[in-house]
């Protein structure tokens, strides 16, 4: 079996487990085709969901089954350039932020009234990790588009990376390995139990091609904090390795005073779609 077949079945065995029917889609951008799958009533208020890197879309199949997909109509993303079945075009590489947004326009376009799958509205954006990063930067650029945005455990929004946390990721970063990926989730998470089927994806990933990220500065959400009507939920992981939750929370109600901000007790950064599933739908459902 080659790389490409390989890590195919590992995603589409963990898209299995999702509540169907799942629909997915191809959505042309200046920057490549875009893989979304979608679940939940056609009619639903939209929910677009970023995931950290090296996740893939299908790390929200726990929130879809858990019960995001009655109330919402989820669109989860697979980030371009990343682990997934997004394709970047050639020579249109995302390279900043300004990219990054540029993206996400046309995904949300596509998402649109006239794209294939109908939704209107304003758009409930959210993200984990890196892709909570990019959902900060999109809320900043483009508040009147954004009905609420939730943001899981970001990362470097409002706090910055622990050293201790930057030199144990640097040799999954540097060459990663199925050995190196599989021990710094269970040191970073603590131990906790993972679905078996996402963690043989997470193994897959170690042989997809790598593409340098975009980052950058923190997003400037003074904006967003200022637009009335909107509504931010912003969840960190209480035993995150990536950051000071407690820092980082009160950092986040200092920047933005009318957020929901919370620090969920007992759980780990990366584990976190996975293991706080039921309380992320009953959040979203709110």
């Amino acid at each position: 079996m080659s790389r490409t077949s390989s890590f195919r079945a590992a995603y589409d065995e963990v898209l299995g487990q999702w509540p169907g029917p799942v629909e997915t889609a191809d959505l042309p951008t200046p920057y490549g085709v875009t893989r979304v799958n979608s679940c939940g009533p056609a009619g639903a208020p939209p929910l677009v969901l970023l995931p950290g890197g090296g996740s893939t879309s299908t790390v929200w199949g726990a929130c879809a089954a858990a019960g995001a997909a009655r109330t919402h109509r989820m669109h989860a993303v697979d980030l371009m350039g990343d682990p997934g079945l997004s394709v970047p075009a050639p020579g249109r590489a995302l390279r900043s932020v300004a990219d990054l947004v540029g993206w996400l326009d046309a995904v949300l376009d596509a998402l649109g009234p006239d794209g294939p799958t109908g939704q209107r509205g304003p758009v409930a954006l959210g993200g984990h990790s890196y892709g909570a990063w990019i959902a900060a930067h999109y809320a900043a650029a483009r508040p009147a588009r954004l009905g609420r945005l939730v943001l899981l455990d970001p990362t470097q929004v409002f706090a910055g990376l622990r050293p201790g946390y930057v030199l144990r990721a640097l040799p999954v970063l540097v060459r990663p390995t199925p050995e190196r990926i599989r021990s710094f989730l269970g040191w970073e998470t603590r131990g906790a139990a993972l679905d078996p089927a996402w963690l043989r994806l997470q193994d897959e990933t170690a042989r997809f091609p790598s593409v340098r990220p975009v980052t950058g500065p923190r997003p400037d959400l003074g904006a967003l904090g200022q637009r009335p009507g909107a509504r931010v939920d912003v969840l960190f992981a209480e035993h995150a390795r990536c950051h000071d939750a407690g820092r980082a929370a009160r950092a986040a109600r200092e920047a933005l005073p009318g957020a929901r901000v919370e620090v969920l007790p007992g759980l780990a950064h990366h584990a976190l779609p996975l293991t706080a599933a039921g309380e992320l739908a009953r959040r979203l459902a709110a």
